[in-house]
C-alpha cells in the first residue's frame, strides 16, 4: 500500500491531467478532539470521487455535496456551483454543538481546512516524481493567490500557516528492510505494507527464500550488512533483525546504527539480546552509549506466543516511535517479565521478545 498522501497527490495530478476540475483539502487547524491530524489532505474530483481523508467520512460528504458537479446538467438537487478557480479559501467545521453533531466530531472537536482549487498539474508533477524519487519536499502555498512552488528540504517540519503562504512537508514511502525471510517476516511484512510502508527483505539464505510468499515486498539475496550499506538508509527507515543468527544479524544491526534509521531492533530473549550487545562491545568495539538505540527485545508485551501475534506487537512498538508517542513502561518486555515470572525462568530464544524472556 502506498505512503497516503502520495497517493493523494498521485490521483489529484490524474485528474488535472485528464483536464477535470479538482480541489485539495488539508487540515491546517485543529482545537479539542478531532479525527485527523493537521496536515491530513484529501482530493476531490468535480465527479465527486474522494481520495485520502479529513474527517471520519461526514465533512467529506459535505464537500462532496458543495463541488460535485452533477452528472446531469438538468439536476437541480445538487450544488449550485462548481469547483470554482481562485485563491484558497479557509472553511471551519464543529465551530457549534450542532455542526459537531450534524458533521460526526468528537465532543467538543472543531477543524480547520485550506481549500485550494484546481491545482497547477506542472508544479503537481514535479512533487509526485520527486516523492517517487525518494525526496523529502515543502510545498509552499500563497493564500493570495494560490500560487505553489515547490523545493526540496533536509528535515520534516510541521505545517506552518502565518495567513500568508501555507507551508507542509511531504516525504517519501517509510520504509522497511528486514533481515531474514522466515514466518515471522511474512507476518509483519504484510502489517507493514498495509500501514503504507515499502517493505524490503533481505536473506541470502536459499531455503527461507524459497517459501516466501509476499510478492508486494522486495525480496533480495545478498548479505545483510552489505545490503544495509547499499539501502540507503534515512530517518523515515526502519531496520529489523528476525533471524537470530548472529551471522546475519550483528553486521546488520551495526551498519543500521550508523544511519538516521528511526528504529533498529532485533528479536531474541532478553539473555539472546543481552549476548548481542555483550559481543558487540567486546569484538566491535561498541559501547553502551552506541549501542543505546538498539532495541531488544522488541515488540510491546502482549503475552504472545504466535507469529501473527508477535507481529502486531512489533508493529504496535514501530509505529509508536514513528509517531513520536513515548510507550508506557508496563508494554516493554522486560519491565513486563520482570514481573510475572523469575529470569531464572527465561524460555528459550524464539520468535520474539514478545513470546520469549
Amino acid at each position: 500500500m502506498e505512503n497516503l498522501d502520495i497517493t493523494v497527490l498521485r490521483q489529484l495530478l490524474q485528474w488535472r491531467q485528464q483536464g477535470r476540475r479538482a480541489l485539495l483539502a488539508t487540515v491546517i487547524r485543529t482545537w479539542g478532539s478531532s479525527p485527523r491530524p493537521v496536515g491530513s489532505i484529501m482530493a476531490l474530483c468535480e465527479t465527486g470521487s474522494v481520495v485520502g481523508s479529513v474527517s471520519g467520512g461526514c465533512i467529506e460528504d459535505d464537500l462532496i455535496y458543495r463541488y460535485r458537479r452533477p452528472a446531469d446538467a438538468a439536476d437541480t438537487t445538487g450544488p449550485t456551483h462548481d469547483i470554482p478557480d481562485g485563491p484558497p479559501e479557509r472553511v471551519k467545521y464543529g465551530v457549534s454543538a450542532d455542526e459537531a453533531h450534524r458533521f460526526g466530531l468528537p465532543c467538543g472537536g472543531t477543524l480547520e481546512l485550506m481549500l485550494e482549487f484546481n491545482p497547477d498539474a506542472a508544479v503537481l508533477a514535479a512533487l509526485v516524481q520527486s516523492l517517487g524519487a525518494g525526496r523529502l519536499m515543502l510545498r509552499c502555498t500563497n493564500l493570495s493567490t494560490g500560487e505553489v512552488t515547490i523545493a526540496p528540504c533536509e528535515r520534516p517540519e510541521g505545517l506552518s500557516d502565518d495567513g500568508k503562504v501555507l507551508r507542509n512537508t511531504f516525504g517519501p514511502e517509510y520504509r522497511m528492510l528486514l533481515i531474514g525471510a522466515g514466518q515471522l517476516a511474512e507476518y509483519l511484512s504484510t502489517m507493514a505494507i498495509f500501514c503504507g510502508f515499502s517493505v524490503t527483505v533481505c536473506d541470502p539464505r536459499e531455503e527461507y527464500r524459497g517459501s516466501w510468499n509476499v510478492p508486494a515486498a522486495q525480496l533480495v539475496t545478498g548479505m545483510p550488512d552489505d545490503v544495509v550499506r547499499e539501502f540507503n538508509v534515512d530517518r523515515r527507515t526502519c531496520v529489523i533483525a528476525l533471524t537470530h543468527d548472529p551471522k546475519l544479524d550483528d553486521l546488520a544491526l551495526l551498519e543500521a546504527l550508523g544511519t538516521e534509521a528511526f528504529y533498529v531492533g532485533a528479536i531474541g530473549s532478553r539473555r539472546n539480546n543481552e549476548a548481542r550487545r555483550a559481543r558487540m562491545i567486546e569484538h566491535f568495539e561498541q559501547t553502551e552509549e552506541s549501542l543505546a538505540m538498539m532495541r531488544g527485545p522488541i515488540g510491546i508485551y502482549i503475552g504472545s506466543k504466535m507469529p501473527s501475534e508477535i507481529a502486531v506487537s512489533i508493529m504496535a512498538e514501530l509505529l509508536a516511535v514513528k509517531n513520536g508517542v513515548a510507550l508506557p513502561r508496563d508494554t516493554q518486555v522486560g519491565p513486563a517479565k520482570d514481573r510475572i515470572q523469575p529470569r531464572e525462568a527465561d524460555a528459550p530464544v524464539c520468535f520474539s521478545g514478545s513470546r520469549t524472556a
